[in-house]
């Protein structure tokens, strides 16, 4: 727990500073990142390479439609959420990612809609808040081992748990207040 409290007061301070220092704190932030997760460094690294690859390929082939989708990558996999237009687009999205080298899996959870409201977003962000605050209080589960994506009210979880674990991150993550359903995307250790 020292080590995420450490994080996120480096994370805190960064943008305060300048120059080299910035480059040092924001590496001090990943180092204990990566000392926190599951995954191996090579794998943290290039999941965060995936949703960069991600957006830019979604950019380039929805010139004027990025905005709405959204790319979470944890080992490899791949999560698509947002809007689209139309089940080609879609369809379309899920292949472009698919495409990417590394990628193992994509879970396409793109909804056929119109871009959600700001207020929307901002609900989406606070239930993310009050879940991964909610998790790394829950002494049954691996807090800063989960990661969780919410659109539209939807809690998707994704990690490297066991299957105890991923029984309370879902039961903790389903009693959280403005959470309509919980799509787990584990990987289970056991």
């Amino acid at each position: 727990m020292n080590k995420l409290v450490y994080a996120l007061v480096l994370a805190i301070a960064a943008p305060s500073l300048t120059g080299c220092a910035t480059a040092v704190v924001g590496g001090a932030a990943t180092g204990t990142a990566i000392a926190v997760d599951r995954r191996t460094a090579g794998v943290f690294v290039s999941d965060q390479e995936i949703e960069l690859r991600a957006m830019s390929r979604l950019r380039e082939t929805f010139p004027q439609g990025t905005e709405s989708i959204a790319t979470t990558s944890y080992n490899r996999q791949v999560l698509l959420t947002g809007q689209v237009p139309d089940e080609a687009a879609r369809a379309r999205a899920g292949e472009v990612v698919k495409g990417i080298p590394d990628v193992r899996t994509v879970f396409n959870e793109l909804a056929i809609s119109g871009v959600t409201s700001f207020t929307s977003s901002a609900n989406d962000t606070s239930i993310t808040a009050s879940v991964k605050t909610r998790l790394l209080r829950d002494d049954r589960v691996p807090g800063t081992k989960v990661k969780v994506k919410t659109e539209s009210g939807v809690v998707y979880l994704m990690g490297l748990v066991t299957r105890a674990e991923g029984s309370a991150a879902a039961e903790t993550t389903r009693t959280t207040s403005g959470v309509t359903k919980v799509v787990t995307l584990f990987e289970y250790l056991d």
